[in-house]
């Protein structure tokens, strides 16, 4: 039996991979493949998995209906982390269709995949802190309400939660979504802080810094966020549809993330103060006690100890003499 992982070429879905191929199971793993940031990033990632026993993949687009299905054919599947989607927060000011093409069409897709295929014994997917919108209770719990997003990344989401607490109730899939908070490390995403920042300072141009550096970020590493969700995946939910938050429930100030970064880097950053943008929010502060609770989920890697292995992977693997 395989366990599907949809964005598999993506920076959460390769090392999720990674982990599972690590335990012995088999992994297909999915991804289209799309160029919202350079599709080189993607390939290496795979390049570490291609060649893997138990591992096999297919380009493809989730959202076309009946493409993923198509090529599982009579495959068994027991499991599927569908972490395939149009991230970025400030991206979908710009292009909004993409992210209801890959969010929403997407994940209904995945849901259909799983309604007519009843051996599919759980369903993890990607949701995102966004949800709790400009929420100034903090920290964030799943019982607040999150029905004020302040982007359409955000009410993508939002929209695939509901989807999924509906498909459970009408047709008993089991389903667990789980709340990233600010996932950083090697094999990160080039829009991601710990990227932009870094590749800005080692070229000594300046950084943008939003809100004038009042702003805090749960950041957790992604090694933590692979120990949830496989920790997850191996124990659907008894009520059918559950939630989580999967964060590091330690907020780290803007100004100590980009001080850690220099101290790393042996560089000043040259730091543009700016408004806050449009879509962001000031804070978000992960209350991980249900995760916790039912996983034993507790976070190990502090920002320091995670910025560094970032950077040592930027300098010795991604760039190392300035290649690349």
């Amino acid at each position: 039996m395989s366990i599907v992982v949809t964005g598999a070429a993506g920076f959460i879905g390769s090392h999720v991979c990674q982990r599972l191929l690590d335990r012995g199971d088999e992994v297909v793993g999915v991804d289209n493949m799309n160029a919202y940031y350079d599709p080189a990033l993607k390939v290496a990632r795979l390049a570490r998995l291609s060649g893997r026993t138990g591992f096999s993949f297919h380009e493809l687009d989730v959202a076309e209906p009946g493409v993923l299905a198509a090529v599982l054919g009579k495959r068994p599947v027991r499991k599927i982390v569908h972490l395939a989607a149009q991230a970025g927060v400030r991206y979908s000011l710009e292009n909004p269709r993409a992210y209801i093409h890959a969010n929403i069409a997407g994940h209904l897709e995945i849901l259909e995949l799983c309604r007519a295929a009843p051996d599919i014994e759980h369903l993890v997917y990607a949701s995102s802190s966004s949800v709790y919108g400009g929420n100034t209770k903090v920290p964030f719990s799943e019982g607040d309400r999150v029905d004020d997003p302040v982007s359409i990344y955000a009410a993508t989401k939002k929209a695939d939660e509901l989807m999924s607490s509906t498909y459970s109730h009408l047709f008993g899939l089991p389903q667990t979504g789980l709340r990233f908070f600010t996932v950083y490390g090697p094999w990160g995403r080039p829009d991601m802080a710990s990227w932009i920042f870094t590749e800005a300072m080692l070229a000594g141009t300046p950084i943008r810094v939003f809100n004038h550096g009042e702003m805090w970020r749960d950041f957790t590493y992604v090694d933590d966020i692979v120990d949830g969700v496989v920790a997850v995946l191996d124990k659907p939910p008894i009520g059918g549809h559950a939630l989580y938050n999967i964060g590091n429930s330690q907020p780290v100030h803007l100004g100590r993330f980009i001080d850690t970064l220099e101290s790393l880097l042996g560089v000043k950053a040259i730091r543009h103060n700016e408004p806050m943008q449009a879509g962001e929010v000031e804070k978000t502060y992960a209350d991980t006690s249900a995760l916790e609770r039912d996983f034993g989920f507790k976070p190990k890697v502090p920002i320091e100890e995670g910025l560094r292995n970032f950077v040592d992977w930027y300098r010795q693997e991604w760039r190392p003499e300035g290649k690349r």
